[in-house]
């Protein structure tokens, strides 16, 4: 399951997992989309939690709010376990505020009809003509319309009126089709249980699914999609920061990123623990995928205030 949380690390002993190193204990809360998050922090969660694990696209804007503090590389020397790819990202030059944790794609999760090829588009769910029956949208302003826009061969980041205007209409149409919104892990479960034919999804919800029944399929469609990278980072104010430190290094491990990404199914950017991922996921497309797929992802961009573009977009999908 991809998840947005913020792990809270109180000094004490306790039996939480990955504690009995550090003696101490790991609190967990979850969310389901980052802009809960977000609003969190800014009502004074910076001074509640040591850890936390936004996406990408929203690192940039809580590096502008003053949310996050700066990594002090000199205690992750498991730092350098990462692949190059990762170590450098756009969202944040040089990692001075976030380690990657896991990355992924955005694709349509689709139970096929028997004997019959799956066309690997999204116009699985944007054109009727293409609909493999029931389908449901992910409830997620960028990922849904930036879905969208890739469809019409725009960028998951335009800031064009003209192009937002056309993925909204788009993805109202859908929605009139479509048994309605939820969340990656909701929908799978609903693609799973045969109540909905395909939807859109996270990459590790998709190979968990497939995992469980092997007649599903994942499509990360031709027009292209997006590339997401959960990070690792450290609130302005956390209690323990050098605790927080200590864990985000633990995480860098070989082995142990090797063990998370074992059992979430997502991608892992720690190339020192490649050797200890299962041989199946690592030739599992729907994990990894092949370099002309990779070609065509891109990451969520922070679009600073023409974000708002977006959210009266989406306000106006989820109103009609």
């Amino acid at each position: 399951m991809r998840i947005f949380l913020m792990l809270l690390a109180l000094l004490g002993a306790g039996p939480a997992p990955a504690a009995e190193e550090f003696a101490c204990k790991v609190t967990v809360d979850v969310y389901e989309d980052a802009e809960s998050m977000l609003a969190k922090l800014q009502g004074g969660g910076t001074a509640l939690y040591d850890l936390m694990v936004p996406p990408d696209h929203l690192v940039p804007t809580m590096v502008k709010l003053q949310l996050l503090t700066p990594l002090r590389r000199t205690n992750l020397p498991n730092f350098q376990n990462l692949d190059a790819k990762f170590t450098n990202p756009p969202y944040d030059r040089g990692n001075q505020f976030s380690v990657p944790y896991q990355w992924g794609t955005v694709g349509i999760l689709v139970r096929p009809a028997p004997g019959k090829p799956v066309a690997e588009t999204w116009g699985l769910v944007f054109d009727a003509k293409q609909q493999p029956g029931k389908f449901v949208l992910i409830d997620s302003v960028r990922d849904c319309l930036g879905a969208a826009l890739k469809f019409k061969g725009h960028s998951l980041n335009s800031t064009e009126i003209p192009h937002l205007k056309e993925a909204r209409d788009l993805v109202i149409e859908a929605k009139r089709r479509a048994t309605g919104f939820d969340g990656s892990v909701g929908a799978k479960n609903k693609v799973v249980g045969k109540s909905a034919g395909a939807a859109i999804v996270y990459s590790g919800e998709a190979a968990r699914a497939m995992t469980d029944d092997a007649s599903l399929h994942y499509v990360i469609p031709r027009e292209g999609s997006q590339m997401w990278v959960d990070n690792l980072c450290i609130p302005a104010k956390a209690p323990h920061r050098e605790l927080a430190e200590k864990f985000i290094n633990y995480v860098l491990d070989a082995k142990v990123g090797a063990r998370l990404s074992n059992f979430l199914q997502f991608a892992t950017p720690n190339a020192a623990a490649r050797p200890f991922i299962k041989p199946e996921d690592l030739k599992n497309p729907a994990i990894y995928p092949p370099a002309d797929v990779m070609a065509k992802l891109e990451f969520l961009e922070d679009l600073g205030a023409k974000t708002k573009l977006y959210d009266e977009a989406w306000t106006q999908v989820k109103a009609r």
